[in-house]
């Protein structure tokens, strides 16, 4: 879990992956559409992935990816984002985390 925080903290807009999902492709690409530039961190390509994905998993992540954080806060999955998106206050929360400046 503190590897989670401590990565989620690093970047005002994060966002843990697998290179394999389609829905972490899409999120990702909607984040730099925004003018964001996220941290990306990919479970599967990562030597503590397993573990962080249990982390994840005990955040109430489920599916465990993408799992996204912004400001430090977790945000939630696909679902939450394109949801904050739809109302319009994703773009808000990357400008208030500093994300984006637009």
């Amino acid at each position: 879990m503190d590897r989670v925080r401590e990565l989620a903290a690093m970047k005002a807009a994060v966002i843990f992956t697998k290179s394999s999902c389609f829905m972490c492709h899409s999120i990702n690409t909607l984040f730099y559409d925004l003018g964001a530039s996220p941290a990306i961190h990919e479970l599967d390509r990562d030597p503590r992935g397993k573990e962080m994905e249990r982390a994840l998993q005990s955040l109430g992540c489920n599916p465990t990816v993408p799992a996204v954080f912004i400001g430090g806060r977790f945000v939630g999955s696909a679902r939450d984002v394109l949801s904050l998106h739809l109302d319009g206050s994703l773009k808000q929360k990357l400008k208030d985390a500093n994300a984006i400046w637009l």
